[in-house]
């Protein structure tokens, strides 16, 4: 993963607004030179800070409006094999290693109650998976957002806080 500079959070910045901004257009945009924008955007998607596209479909527009995340306890030494087993369910769309009690929180997208049932019990039929416990997701309060990071590293001021 490349470190990244003000410029880099600039052009990251100046992407979220426009995703489908060309390298004239940043580079416009930005005072930097076309071949600038190139070459650092290159960096970026080699490095792998730049998340796939598809991070940014919503899963109800697949037809799964329920999302749950699963808490999942594993059998010691199989946890390798039951995230290999997760990442072949298509409604398993993350599954995080945790420390704790839990060893995996595993979020999931549904088409309904019924459907979550499924997955539950899919889950759950894995060889090394001992306990789930299920939680729905109300309601997202905060999305999913880097750029009050990004404004940092940009040097710019966050909105309602003093430079002070």
């Amino acid at each position: 993963m490349p470190a990244l500079d003000a410029t880099d959070a600039r052009l990251l910045q100046a992407l979220a607004e426009d995703p489908r901004a060309s390298a004239m257009a940043l580079s416009q945009r930005l005072g930097l030179a076309r071949n600038t924008v190139q070459a650092r955007l290159a960096r970026l998607e080699a490095g792998g800070a730049l998340s796939p596209f598809t991070t940014r479909v919503r899963p109800e527009a697949l037809g799964r409006p329920l999302e749950a995340y699963m808490t999942v306890q594993v059998a010691q030494r199989a946890l390798t094999d039951v995230g290999i087993a997760l990442a072949g369910v298509p409604e398993v769309v993350e599954v995080t290693a945790l420390s704790g009690a839990a060893d995996l929180l595993v979020r999931v997208v549904a088409v309904d109650a019924d459907d979550l049932w499924r997955l539950t019990e899919q889950v759950l039929a894995l060889p090394g998976v001992e306990r789930t416990d299920t939680a729905l997701a109300l309601r997202r309060l905060v999305e999913h957002r880097l750029d009050p990071l990004l404004q940092r590293l940009a040097g710019e001021a966050l909105p309602g806080v003093s430079a002070e």
